[in-house]
């Protein structure tokens, strides 16, 4: 467990004293990539290029690096695929009732970024057009 800071100590000089541990104790030794040269940038990247890249990079969706209202909206946006690839209707509504529980929530949350504009979806709307998405059995 990580030891908790001493009163009367700054947070800078109890890391500092932590790092340094840590480099005594040779738990910086033999880190993947240790000794390469950090990648090339065209001078335009920002610390957030750098996570989204080092996240696509190992395959992760970056969605999640988004704010809820934005994350929110691209699920929106991606939901008649997403409910494509589903084979049961009680499947299609607890993604819908969930996602509404998450856009409600999102209207409760102080603004404390860019608005959710969207509204809670109409699950028996939403569910039938799946249906019509459906392929025939003829």
């Amino acid at each position: 467990m990580t030891e908790r800071k001493p009163t009367g100590v700054s947070f800078e000089s109890w890391v500092d004293r932590q790092i340094s541990a840590a480099a005594a104790k040779g738990e910086f030794d033999d880190l993947p990539g240790a000794g390469k040269p950090l990648p090339k940038t065209d001078g335009k990247d920002t610390a957030l290029a750098w996570v989204v890249n080092k996240v696509r990079a190992e395959g992760h969706d970056v969605s999640a690096l988004l704010p809820p209202s934005l994350a929110i909206a691209k699920e929106l946006d991606d939901l008649p695929d997403t409910l494509a690839r589903v084979r049961r209707e009680a499947r299609v509504r607890e993604i819908v009732e969930d996602l509404n529980e998450r856009i409600r929530a999102e209207h409760r949350r102080p603004a404390g970024g860019p608005v959710l504009r969207a509204r809670p979806l109409d699950v028996d709307e939403t569910v039938a057009s799946w249906r019509e998405g459906l392929p025939s059995d003829s």
